[in-house]
């Protein structure tokens, strides 16, 4: 088991569905937080309005390029304990990967050996599979789960991922 106390391995999740799910219930603790008013009012168009509103805004907090991901990366890995800052994040994908999170390293070393590294932060199956973090999807494609194993593997290694200039 690493040193954060994280498991080794995880239950596989769908990507999209997992993503998905996530999306939901958010929507679906807006939605029950914008019903609480209404228990003692006389009508329900009093809700109605805002009700819309909270719910479409929970439901986008995330878009889905490079600047969300590593956003809902960062919300993930402060719930579990793991450092990293969105500069750090950006300067090692850019490097990496140039943002593609379908980026697949077929001539070093690691693809030599028949693992090649994937994803935003290149990250080869062993590590993914060792660092992956429970509540993101179990594929090294996947943005924010490539995102997040990586920063977890580098805050082992190094302290933090903002503490990594180079290839890792």
């Amino acid at each position: 088991m690493p040193a954060n106390g994280l498991p080794a391995k995880s239950q596989p999740a769908k990507g999209r569905r997992a993503r998905l799910a996530r999306t939901l219930a958010v929507a679906g603790t807006g939605a029950a937080v914008l019903a609480m008013p209404l228990i003692g009012a006389t009508t329900a168009s009093a809700a109605t309005p805002a009700a819309t509103t909270a719910v479409t805004t929970a439901v986008t907090a995330y878009p889905n390029n490079l600047d969300g991901w590593i956003r809902e990366a960062m919300t993930i890995m402060a719930q579990h304990g793991i450092p990293g800052s969105y500069d750090g994040i950006y300067r090692n994908i850019m490097r990496e990967s140039s943002g593609n999170p379908l980026a697949i390293n077929n001539w070093d070393s690691n693809a030599a050996k028949g693992t090649p590294s994937k994803g935003l932060l290149q990250v080869i199956d062993p590590t993914f599979a060792a660092y992956h973090v429970p509540g993101t999807a179990y594929d090294p494609y996947d943005p924010v789960a490539n995102i997040v194993a990586a920063c977890n593997y580098a805050a082992d290694r190094y302290g933090s991922i903002d503490n990594v200039f180079g290839a890792y």
